[in-house]
């Protein structure tokens, strides 16, 4: 990159409604005539790279991608590559910092992916709830027949014979998955008439699903919305390119995070054109060329990304710094062009060590509580996880508390639930990052007790970006049902995550830009400002507020295996993440509503 700084001063320039530049948006050309490396440039790296004997697999003006032996690599380096064991797996990392060579240096922003990535990969941030949904009377995996109950609403049923809970008397059995048609309603998209009409938006996940269009219409029509018109939805994908399927979980391990963003975005955005880049891994740099490659074409307005790590880890260090700056500079050229980029704040809390050893999608390798990223990124909208209660069957909003699940388990003989109170379990992403600066948006909004106080409890002289900024229903006990072909079979099942809220919000956004008749760009600036206005609903752990028992409720998943799954789960119990009012660390400025969406139109 030829001139960082001044790709950053643009992008916010194009981003500030206080700017004269503000929504001029410009085109990858003028990006990269402007900021980035100038052919010659890049030729100048390339020629070094094959000088030291690497094989250049693909070059662009925003990476180079090569392979070698170590030798090759020590060679270019200026650094011997040491072999070592984690965890009882082959690993392999530089022995000293890289050295480039002086007359190539100005023109590299970093090496990544000197060192192997055991753990160190981008996950998806979902968890099934249950493999199926198997109709009353049917056989499940087990051979058993099924008793699961859910409830059409919050409260409509009640566990009579549990076990006490948290509170006396019968507790409500969960809400069943829900499905777009109540989503919408229940965030205000109904009420509106919009439906992305005119709006593109990507999804971005690794490898792809062959049956993504077929399931995504198969899921829409048994729910009483319209498939994908012809051309409406288009892939992204390099079969032949796809690689680390071990590390990764390849395609079979992403294609639930594939079916359930593919199928939130059109189910709340039915009119919106849909485009999935599927990455060739779920490492960092094929990430990241999955990115560049939606703005070196401006492929969509809107960019939803349902997967995130943790920058800081106990057996593989910090995140590279070179690849923070390569993920920085494609939000920002995004910015300048008028797209923006949505991630999941991720589904451990506050990612600390204690939530890591009972959370059920967590990364162990945790040294202590952070953010998770790309998601703390300045740059990105960042959306947490709620817990939605629905006042009825089609959808009427009932509350939102934070996404935070304390799990508990039925005893054996059904006489007690373990254990009492509950683990935590399930959590939505956010915090303070001790990494970022906080962000001209920001100020004014995010309290300053936040914004100065780390997640170690560290004070900090400098305000610091705060996560999440939205937040909508993800919560894994209040599941959103996702269609998906496994083995040749369609089946569908219940899905949390907030893999489930960025998707949905991506939605929303396209919504906005229907209503706007223009693309909204980089969304945060304009989000702080309408937070201001009151158009967002803000989420809060009333309970929590007023020391009383959480909210809770029964899962009974049936008999599967032989056993009786039951589960008592608490809410809003996000670690030390906690909704309050105002903005806080475990929402944002709360979640999207009709208001939200119609301050957009003319």
């Amino acid at each position: 990159m030829r001139d960082s700084a001044g790709l950053a001063a643009y992008a916010q320039a194009v981003s500030d409604p206080s700017s004269p530049q503000y929504r001029k948006f410009q085109s990858a050309a003028f990006v990269r005539s402007q900021f980035g490396p100038t052919d010659a440039s890049v030729a100048k790296v390339n020629a070094w790279l094959k000088g030291a004997g690497l094989s250049v697999e693909s070059s662009s003006w925003h990476a180079i991608s090569v392979s070698g032996t170590s030798a090759q690599m020590a060679k270019a380096f200026g650094t011997t590559i040491h072999e070592y064991r984690v965890a009882g797996q082959q690993a392999h990392a530089p022995a000293a910092d890289v050295v480039i060579p002086a007359d190539v240096a100005p023109y590299v922003l970093g090496v990544a992916d000197l060192s192997s990535t055991l753990g160190s990969h981008a996950k998806p941030d979902s968890v099934t709830v249950n493999n199926t949904i198997a109709a009353p009377g049917s056989k499940t995996g087990g051979g058993l027949p099924t008793t699961a109950t859910c409830s059409d609403y919050w409260g409509q049923k009640t566990a009579k014979g549990a076990p006490q809970g948290y509170t006396k008397g019968a507790v409500p059995f969960d809400q069943c998955s829900f499905v777009p048609s109540q989503l919408r309603k229940a965030y205000g998209i109904s009420a509106t008439h919009l439906t992305g009409k005119g709006a593109t938006v990507a999804i971005v996940d690794a490898y792809g699903s062959p049956t993504m269009l077929a399931d995504a219409n198969h899921f829409a029509t048994a729910h009483g919305d319209k498939a994908f018109r012809k051309g409406q939805y288009r892939e992204v994908v390099t079969p032949a390119n796809w690689n680390s399927q071990k590390a990764c979980g390849g395609p079979a391990g992403w294609a639930g995070e594939e079916s359930l963003d593919v199928e939130m975005v059109h189910g709340l955005a039915p009119d919106a054109n849909v485009v999935y880049v599927g990455a060739n891994s779920c490492n960092d740099s094929d990430l990241s060329a999955a990115l560049a490659n939606i703005v070196d074409h401006h492929l969509a307005d809107v960019v939803s990304n349902s997967w995130s790590e943790i920058m800081h880890t106990t057996d593989q260090g910090d995140m590279a710094k070179a690849q923070i700056a390569a993920y920085e500079t494609i939000f920002q050229q995004g910015a300048i062009e008028g797209i923006s980029f949505d991630f999941s704040s991720g589904d451990c809390g506050d990612e600390s060590p204690k939530a890591a050893a009972t959370g059920v999608n967590c990364q162990t390798d945790t040294p202590r509580a952070q953010v998770d990223y790309p998601s703390s990124s300045a740059w990105v909208t960042d959306v947490g996880g709620t817990a939605l209660g629905l006042k009825d069957k089609s959808g009427t909003y009932g509350f939102e508390t934070s996404m935070g699940t304390l799990r508990s388990v039925l005893s054996t003989d059904g006489k007690s639930w373990n254990p009492f109170p509950g683990q935590f379990y399930f959590g939505g992403g956010g915090g303070t990052s001790e990494d970022f600066a906080q962000p001209f948006y920001q100020k004014g909004v995010v309290p300053n007790a936040l914004s100065h106080t780390l997640m170690t409890g560290q004070h900090s002289k400098t305000a610091q970006r705060v996560t999440p900024d939205v937040a909508m229903n993800g919560d894994l006990y209040t599941s959103v049902l996702v269609g998906q072909t496994t083995a040749g079979v369609y089946s569908e099942g219940g899905v949390g995550g907030t893999s489930v809220a960025a998707p949905e919000f991506s939605a929303v956004q396209a919504d906005a830009i229907q209503a706007q008749g223009q693309a909204i760009g980089f969304a945060n600036p304009e989000i702080y400002l309408r937070a201001r206005l009151g158009v967002f609903r803000d989420v809060v752990n009333e309970r929590a507020l007023h020391h009383q028992a959480p909210l809770s409720n029964v899962a009974d998943f049936g008999v599967i295996g032989g056993q009786l799954k039951i589960r008592l789960a608490a809410f809003g119990e996000d670690t030390s993440l906690q909704a309050t009012r105002g903005f806080d660390d475990a929402t944002g400025v709360g979640s999207p509503t009709t208001a939200y969406l119609r301050s957009f139109l003319p």
